[in-house]
Formats: structure tokens, sequence, C-alpha cells
């Protein structure tokens, strides 16, 4: 059980909030009147206010100078899986995202030169709405048992990302995965870039805490293909059965797939699979390693038993 101790908001992002008594939360819209709101899945930020207090032993700051929504006291927010539920009043909100990186004309970061929102804050969608009010009671409420795996989608292409040739495989995957039961909450295209391929890596995984994340492409000997080696670079436990796996098929269809460097591995709780940038090769291979994925990936998230035989 906490309390809301503070509803802050401001018209522009990037700026202080300030305190109001009350708010009207909208579903898939967020705050009434606050500048997050929106269609997508950071409508509602929150902080613990332990947080801010351990803060303000170095420097007072008001509540809603770190940009958060709603202080909240009697939860370490930060520590909790993605995603969780909480009520206040009729009011039901999941959160979907631990921290985020600052904006680069953050004002508490401009005054303090630290912000804790980064590591602190978490992020959330309104499920149901509501008004809130100051002092009100939030609760934690029970993981629904039944909630669909959560992936995300990246496309990696230099000319998609310019816009010069049309995404196919990104569509594709998503398409199939949702036909499958999953809920894609993110699909992106990148160019062939390592730096910006890590950092979404880094934020579905750590962050946003999905549970699949599917790449497409840059897994051939172009020297812009870079993707396993970035993948590799996240891991922190291998999975070389499931890019086997697709090697070993693929070679049944075109001795090409001896070509490809497709990397399969675990960062915490988080599947990453490489899949072909080809829409083809993407539905051969992905047809054939996806009636297994779900096991594996309860498993790591803890959600099923061994899978030893009796």
């Amino acid at each position: 059980m906490g309390k809301i101790l503070a509803i802050c908001t401001s018209p522009r992002r990037g700026t202080l909030k300030t305190p109001v008594p009350s708010a009207v939360l909208t579903p898939e819209w967020g705050i009434v009147g606050d500048a997050h709101g929106g269609i997508w899945h950071r409508q509602v930020s929150l902080l613990s206010a332990e947080k801010i207090e351990a803060f303000r032993q170095k420097l007072w700051v008001d509540y809603g100078a770190f940009g958060e929504n709603l202080v909240v006291e009697g939860f370490d927010l930060a520590t909790l899986p993605v995603p969780s539920f909480f009520a206040i009043g009729d009011a039901v909100l999941e959160m979907t995202q631990i921290g985020k990186e600052c904006h680069s004309d953050c004002a508490i970061r401009r005054q303090t030169g630290d912000c804790i929102m980064p590591r602190e804050g978490v992020f959330a969608r309104v499920v149901k709405g509501g008004t809130i009010h100051t002092g009100d009671e939030m609760k934690l409420l029970p993981t629904p048992a039944d909630l669909p795996l959560r992936a995300a989608v990246i496309t990696l292409s230099d000319k998609g990302s310019r816009g010069e040739r049309e995404d196919k495989s990104g569509p594709l995957i998503v398409e199939m995965l949702t036909a499958t039961g999953y809920k894609v909450e993110e699909a992106l295209l990148l160019p062939d870039d390592a730096a910006q391929l890590k950092t979404q890596l880094l934020r579905l995984a750590d962050a946003r805490q999905v549970n699949l994340i599917l790449t497409t492409g840059g897994t051939g000997f172009a020297p812009r293909d870079i993707t396993p080696e970035v993948t590799l670079s996240v891991a922190e436990r291998n999975a070389p059965g499931i890019a086997e796996a697709m090697r070993y098929h693929s070679l049944t269809i075109t001795p090409r797939g001896m070509l490809s460097r497709a990397a399969s591995v675990l960062r915490g709780k988080t599947l990453i699979v490489n899949l072909p940038g080809s829409p083809k090769a993407v539905k051969e291979n992905l047809e054939y390693i996806l009636p297994s994925l779900a096991h594996g990936i309860r498993l790591a998230a803890g959600l099923d038993g061994e899978c030893a035989r009796k």
C-alpha cells in the first residue's frame, strides 16, 4: 500500500511540473492537461517519495522538479517488475518502463547537475480512468496470470531508415507475432549503426523488460552488418541453439544458409534473436522457431517449470 503525496503537471515537456490538488486520468492518454499525455507507453511518470527525500539531503527540490507526475510514498518503484499494476481509487495504471534518458535540456539537471528520474523514475499508461487526489492510497495489484508475452521488433536497414526502401520484414514479424498471441510493444526502424542498436536493445531489455526482441537485417558478411556483434555485446547468457536451428533449417532450403551470422542470446529475462533481412527468409526462419520460443521465454521469465521429461 502506498500514498500519493503529490500530483504534478505541466503544459510543456522538458519543464518543471507544479503540484495540483487533483487530476483526471484518461484511458490510453494520461493526465488531462499534462504535456506527456498521448497514445504511447509513457503517459504518466512516477517517483518514489523516499528517493526525492534522499536527494533533498543534497539539495532541496520541490515536488515536480524532476518532471514526475505522481510522487508516491511506500514503494521503491524502480525495483518492481514491468509490467506492474496499480489502483488509485477507480483508476488503474500499468507500469511500462523503468528509467529513461534525460532530456538534453532537462531543467533539473541544468540547476543541480544531477537528475534521479533516469535511475528511479518509472512510467505507466492508464488502463482505467478516474479522478485522483493528493492523499489517495495507491495499491499494488496482483499481476494477471493470463497476460500475453511482450515483444519488440527492430529492423536494421540504412536504406530503410532513410526512406529509400520499404521495410517489409519488420511489419511481417509484427504480423506473425501478433497472430501467435504476442503483444508487440514497439517496432523500430534503425540504420545499421552499432551505437543506436545497442541503446535500443538495452532500453527494451532493461527498461521496458519485454520478453522477446526480434531483429531483422544486418546478419550477413557486408561491412555494415553489425547486428550479431552488438547482440552478443549486450548478452548475459548465450542461447546458441536458436540461431543454430535457423541455420540448419535454412540449409535445407538454400546452401547460402551457412552464410548467416545470426546470434541468439539472453539478457536478464529477455530473449534476443537475430533474423535475416529478407521477408522470405524471415518467414521461413520465424515459422520454424516460433512454436518453441514461448516455452523458453516463459522459463527465462520464471513463468514455467523445468522442461525435463518425466
